[in-house]
C-alpha cells in the first residue's frame, strides 16, 4: 500500500473532482477541504494586467530568439571572416587572431618590463589614497597601519629592482622614484601626520620621474603590439581587407585608447566603425566570448536595420535617437530653453569613435609640463 501525506491527498482528491466532468461530477468551492482553502486562490488581476504582460514578454522573448540566434552568427562570422581581439590587461593587452579554420591564436604578452614601470608607477600614486582621507588631521593615526605594510612592500621592491630585466637608465629613474616614496612615508610616520603642503611638494617632485616611466611603458607596448599585427597582416594576405578587428574600453580609457589606435594604423581610417569597433564594457577588462558576443550583435544587426529600414548602419546608433532629438529639441522650445545636443552625424560614420574636436587647454602630460 503506498501511503499519502494528508494534505497531499486531499490535493489529489481536488485535482481529481477538478477533471471529473467528463464523468458527470462537478466540484465546487464548498468540496475544497478546509486545509486546502488557505492555500487555494490568487487575488483578482487589475484590469488589462494580464494583456499588458503579454504584450510585454514579446520583448523579453527577443532577447532569448537573440541568444540562440547569436550563438549561429557567432560560428558563422569565425568561418567566414579573420578576428582580431585586443582586449585592455593589467598587462598591456591580451590579443587573439581567429581564422577560418584553424584554432584560435594568442600573441605573446608585452614584456615584463612594462608592468615593472607601469607597478612602480601606481604605487607613488597609490600614496595620495593612503594619506587623502587624514590630510591635516592629527587626532586620526588609523592610515599609519597601511602605510607600514606598504612601506615594507616598497622596501621589497627596492631591494630587488636591480634584479628585474630593465635598461640602466630606466632602473635608475625607477630607483629614485621608490626611494623618494619611501623618504615620504618616514617623513609622515616620524611626524605622525600627513599634511597636503607635504603631499603636494611629493607629488610635484615625482611627477617628472613618472612621466618617465609612462613614456617607456607607451613605447613598450606601442612596439610589440605592432610586431604582432606586422605579422598578422602579413599572414592573412588579402585576407586582411575582411578582418574584422574589436577592442574594448571603459570611459576613463576612451580618449587616446592605445590599444584601438595602434588597430587602428593596420585596419586604416575607412574601417573605423565598420569592420574596427572600439565596444564600450563595464570594467577594465572582458571576456573574449564577451566581446564576440558584442561584435555578433553588431553585424547581426546591420542585416536587420538593411531588411527593415533599408539602412545596414542605422543599428549602429540608438533607434530612436533621431525622434528622441527632435522630442528633446520640441520640449526644450516649450521651456524657452536651448536644446544641448551634438551635431548630426550620418549612419556610418568614419569618424574616431572618442572625443575628436580640437580646442584650447592641455591635452597630454607633455602638455601638463
Amino acid at each position: 500500500m503506498i501511503l499519502v501525506h494528508a494534505p497531499l491527498r486531499h490535493l489529489v482528491v481536488a485535482l481529481a473532482l477538478s477533471f471529473s466532468v467528463g464523468l458527470g461530477a462537478t466540484a465546487t468551492a464548498a468540496d475544497i477541504p478546509p486545509d486546502m482553502k488557505i492555500l487555494v486562490g490568487t487575488p483578482d488581476p487589475a484590469p488589462g494586467s494580464i494583456e499588458t504582460s503579454n504584450v510585454l514578454a514579446l520583448n523579453t522573448s527577443m532577447f532569448e530568439l537573440y541568444d540562440g540566434a547569436s550563438k549561429v552568427f557567432t560560428k558563422n562570422i569565425l568561418a567566414n571572416h579573420p578576428v582580431v581581439l585586443a582586449l585592455f590587461s593589467g598587462s598591456g593587452g591580451n590579443f587573439t587572431l581567429y581564422r577560418p579554420g584553424y584554432a584560435p591564436v594568442d600573441a605573446p604578452p608585452v614584456p615584463m618590463v612594462y608592468q615593472l614601470l607601469k607597478s612602480v608607477s601606481h604605487s607613488t600614486m597609490a600614496l595620495a589614497q593612503v594619506v587623502g582621507p587624514y590630510l591635516d588631521n592629527p587626532k586620526d593615526r588609523s592610515w599609519r597601519g597601511p602605510m607600514l605594510a606598504f612601506r615594507s612592500r616598497m622596501q621589497s621592491a627596492l631591494d630587488g629592482l636591480d634584479a628585474t630585466a630593465m635598461p640602466l637608465d630606466w632602473r635608475e629613474n625607477n630607483h629614485t622614484i621608490l626611494k623618494a616614496n619611501i623618504a615620504f612615508m618616514d617623513a609622515c610616520l616620524k611626524q605622525g601626520d600627513v599634511s597636503y603642503a607635504a603631499l603636494k611638494a611629493f607629488s610635484t617632485a615625482q611627477a617628472p620621474f613618472l612621466a618617465k616611466n609612462v613614456a617607456w611603458a607607451a613605447q613598450t607596448q606601442v612596439a610589440h603590439w605592432m610586431k604582432v599585427l606586422d605579422e598578422w597582416k602579413a599572414l592573412l594576405g588579402k585576407d586582411w581587407d575582411k578582418t574584422y578587428g574589436a577592442s574594448n574600453t571603459i570611459y576613463v580609457a576612451r580618449q587616446n585608447n592605445v590599444i584601438f589606435s595602434i588597430l587602428a594604423q593596420y585596419f586604416g581610417a575607412e574601417a573605423i566603425n565598420d569592420r574596427l569597433l572600439l565596444i564600450e564594457t563595464m570594467s577594465f577588462t572582458t571576456t573574449k566570448t564577451d566581446m564576440l558576443q558584442s561584435l555578433t550583435r553588431i553585424v547581426a544587426d546591420r542585416s536587420v536595420g538593411k531588411l527593415f529600414f533599408g539602412n545596414d548602419r542605422l543599428m549602429d546608433y540608438e533607434l530612436m535617437g533621431g525622434d528622441g532629438r527632435d522630442a528633446i529639441i520640441a520640449e526644450m522650445a516649450k521651456r524657452k530653453l536651448p536644446a544641448v545636443l551634438p551635431a548630426l552625424v550620418p549612419f556610418g560614420s568614419r569618424q574616431w569613435p572618442t572625443l575628436v574636436t580640437p580646442g584650447p587647454g592641455p591635452a597630454s602630460l607633455k602638455d601638463l609640463r
